[in-house]
């Protein structure tokens, strides 16, 4: 499959690339500006420069792509998450931007999937209550994850990006991470779930980002949630 990612230098987005690229597919890297990787040269493996919020430039690289991953954040997480969580509370809205951009791209494209990593605020903590709609839940999980309360700008941002995807008629799937995600073993043993988070043995939504990258390539290879959201947890 040629398989292209969005973000690709970034935390989860650097993980989908070398997933991808081991299981043998063809893997186009996208960055802000490719000019600046070093040391990154790996068969099956070709970096590019790439504006998410130019439709014209997306829609130039589609043809021949099956599946466009995008991990798309304000600056580089993997690089400097206090700049990222700034840039994101600053405007929130570039979520939701962005994914009109990338549908508006998979326009002339419409055999072209495409997956857009999220978060886990647009999860349900019951039925009918989104976690991104309730501030003491959400309070509660950014005082838990260490994030300032300003942040549920950005949660809600994240939340406002899967309804747009919700309004299109395109091969789109979001993906929604576990709470709790942070580099950890590629273990390939996890759960999937749709609208609400999936809890371990003691209560807790968690993944690490290896096994987050072994799901999104997974669902690249075999959807079973196109036009749909799926969430992961051990």
């Amino acid at each position: 499959m040629r398989i292209g990612v969005i973000g690709a230098s970034g935390t989860i987005g650097s993980r989908v690339v070398t997933e991808a690229a081991e299981r043998g597919h063809e893997v186009t890297a996208f960055t802000r500006d490719a000019s600046r990787i070093r040391g990154e040269e790996r068969a099956g493996v070709v970096w590019k420069s790439l504006d998410v919020f130019d439709a014209e430039g997306v829609a130039a690289v589609l043809p021949g792509m099956d599946v466009l991953i995008s991990g798309y954040q304000p600056g580089n997480a993997a690089a400097d998450f206090g700049d990222t969580v700034e840039r994101s509370v600053a405007d929130p809205s570039v979520f939701a931007t962005a994914a009109r951009v990338l549908l508006k791209a998979l326009a002339g494209h419409p055999r072209t999937r495409l997956i857009v990593i999220g978060g886990a605020g647009s999860l349900e903590v019951e039925p009918g209550l989104v976690h991104a709609d309730s501030d003491e839940h959400l309070n509660e999980s950014l005082d838990r994850l260490g994030l300032p309360r300003s942040y549920a700008a950005a949660v809600r941002g994240h939340r406002d990006a899967l309804n747009v995807l919700r309004t299109s008629n395109r091969l789109w799937t979001y993906f929604s991470p576990a709470e709790d995600i942070t580099p950890g073993p590629r273990t390939g043993r996890f759960r999937l779930g749709g609208d609400q988070p999936v809890l371990d043995a003691d209560g807790r939504s968690r993944i690490s980002v290896e096994d987050a990258a072994v799901a999104l390539v997974d669902e690249a290879e075999l959807p079973r949630f196109v036009q749909r959201r799926f969430t992961i947890g051990y």
